[in-house]
This record gives structure tokens, sequence and C-alpha cells, in this order.
């Protein structure tokens, strides 16, 4: 399955391309960045089990830790419950979760030598890194899909309009290209399975915790406002929260940070991505 994929992306195959006909450069890296994702989906549909075990995880912070902590109410959460206040929240952690682990990718499949095969073709390194995050995004769409349920069983009362949805999926996948970008940097520096492990633990709580995910910023103590106003999960929260809960969305500076946050990851990670292999 992965070497068929493989095979067509752009460059991969001279029979992919009629006799005198040239692809612009963009049609090119457009069709490598496709293939790439295609490469990451079919995996997860032929192995969907890491949709069921990811959904065990909100729906514990949900049913759990959400129900228990509505009824203390001792945090502010602007007039809603805290169920309310929390599900974005749950939704953001779902997909860092996923996302930051995605590097492990890179780890097997150098181990694979399937890294040195993509190297091997025409194709620029940021066709890969790209992909890949793209297919973390469309990866973490899954966790919309199971906090939407959850929201409705509990019945959390969250805006279930079109254009909220789609901000919602376009706030999923840029956050998974930052942390899907961040995690393969850290693949590419540590090398080996055992230390990307213990480093993408080291980073998700921090992450999670440093955010406005379950406690907005004006209650944290000030050092830890001035980190998780320097954590992009927070911006993703705040897009969040806006679509679902509260309706009000600084769309522009939230979707710019993210946007700036996701093409430095992006570019690094593309500068790196090769010395993987070594």
């Amino acid at each position: 399955m992965t070497s068929s994929v493989l095979a067509r992306l752009p460059g991969a195959s001279a029979e992919n391309m009629p006799e005198g006909r040239q692809e612009s450069w963009l049609a090119v890296w457009l069709r490598g960045i496709a293939g790439v994702v295609e490469l990451e989906v079919r995996k997860l549909w032929h192995d969907p089990t890491e949709v069921f075990t990811r959904a065990v995880q909100p729906a514990l912070w949900l049913l759990i830790f959400g129900e228990a902590f509505s009824r203390l109410r001792a945090i502010p959460t602007g007039g809603v419950s805290y169920l309310t206040f929390m599900a974005p929240g749950i939704l953001a952690q779902s997909m860092m979760f996923i996302s930051i682990f995605f590097g492990i990718a890179i780890i097997w499949e150098r181990d694979l030598g399937l890294m040195q095969k993509m190297l091997a073709l025409p194709l620029p390194r940021s066709v890969f890194i790209l992909g890949k995050a793209l297919a973390a995004g469309v990866r973490s769409l899954a966790q919309v899909v199971v906090v939407i349920i959850i929201s409705l069983l509990i019945e959390i009362p969250l805006r279930w309009q079109l254009v909220p949805l789609l901000g919602v999926i376009a706030t999923v996948m840029i956050g998974a290209m930052i942390f899907a970008s961040f995690s393969m940097i850290l693949a590419s520096i540590v090398k080996t399975r055992e230390r990307f492990m213990g480093l993408g633990q080291l980073f998700t709580m921090p992450f999670f915790f440093a955010s406005n995910a379950l406690y907005p910023i004006s209650i944290m103590p000030p050092w830890l406002q001035v980190l998780s106003r320097i954590n992009p999960l927070t911006y993703v929260v705040n897009l969040l929260r806006g679509f679902l809960v509260t309706g009000q969305v600084n769309a522009s500076a939230d979707f710019g940070i993210l946007i700036v946050v996701a093409v430095v990851m992006v570019v690094v990670a593309t500068k790196l991505y090769p010395t993987a292999i070594y």
C-alpha cells in the first residue's frame, strides 16, 4: 500500500506524465502534498482503531472531569456552564495530543527505509512536511466529530451552525499543522523513538495547562499568563470557544498569530527534515 502511493507521487515515475507535457512547479508541489496526505489517510483508513482509542480521552475529560468541576462553580466561565466552557478546550487538547506525536512516523519511516525513498524523489522537502501536517489535521477532525457527539449526548449547548463549524475545521487544521510540524522538528533532532516519546510527553502537559483550555487566563498567576499568551494552543482555544460558545471571534488576530506560527514551524521542520536520516 505504501509503495503504491509513493509510486504515484510526482516525479516517482515518468509513466505518469504524458510525453511532451510539462507540469508547472505549483501543480507538482500540490500533487506531491496530496500524495503524502493520501498516504497518511490510507494508514488511518486501513487501521481505524486509533480513532476509537483517541475518543476515550475527550470522553473521560468531559464526562468525569467536566461533570465534577461543573458542580463546584469555582471557575468564572462568563455566564455559561463549565462543561460548555470546557468543551472547546478539550477539542483543542485532543487535536494537540494527536498532532504532537505525529513526528514519530518520521522515525518509523527512517527505520523502514521509506524516508530515504521520499528524499530521493525530485520534490521540495516542504511537500513532505506540509503533507504530513495536513494529514495530522485530517486525523484531528475525527476528534471534532467525537466532541460533537459527546456534547449532543450530555446536552452541552454549542453553536452548530454551518459557519461556526467551518471555522472550527479551519482552526483544527491550522492548529494540527503547528503541533505536527513541532513534532517533526523534535523527531528530526532526537532521532530515536524512546527520546521522542519522552520529549513528547514533556511538552504536552505544559502546552495544555499553560493555556486557557480549562480555565480563563484572568485567574492565572502573572507568570503563567505570560506563558499562556505565547502558547499557540491558547489562540486555538480562543477561536474554538468563539465559534462554538460565545459567537465572538477575533479571527484576524488569532488566525494571524496561528498562521505565522504555522509558517515558522513548517519552515524549520522543512530545514531539519533531511537530517533525520543521519
